[in-house]
């Protein structure tokens, strides 16, 4: 279970990293052009976005770090948590949008996160 863990939390902080600097630095309207499944920025101010952007991050490092340093590891799991609600949010965005297919992958991430979560929280957490 713990190898399990490992493994989705390694590909949940690339995608997050890679996602929330793409928030950061690209453009909007650059964004949107990119693919129709990106239109949905359209719908945020930059701010927003910058602030989606920003805490994605910041669930990233706080998916790994915390375990890597053997600082406060009780973050793991908050961290996950809170992706989750980034990724219920971003599945209600995409569903009121009529982007069904698109929030399906939503609702994979957040089932991903959520399966961190509550590994981290129950299965196998860090501190005794």
């Amino acid at each position: 279970m713990n190898t399990a863990l490992w493994i989705v939390t390694g590909l949940l902080t690339a995608v997050y990293l890679f996602s929330g600097f793409g928030k950061l630095f690209v453009p909007r309207e650059k964004m949107a052009s990119m693919s129709h499944a990106a239109r949905w920025v359209l719908d945020f101010r930059t701010g927003t976005l910058k602030a989606i952007g920003a805490l994605e991050i910041l669930g990233a490092v706080g998916l790994v770090l915390p375990a890597v340093l053997g600082i406060a590891p009780i973050l793991v799991p908050l961290a996950a948590g809170g992706l989750a609600l980034i990724m219920t949010g971003a599945t209600i965005v995409r569903i009121r949008r009529g982007e069904t297919r698109a929030a399906l992958g939503d609702v994979a991430y957040l089932a991903l996160a959520a399966f961190v979560a509550i590994g981290r929280f129950a299965r196998e957490p860090f501190t005794g």
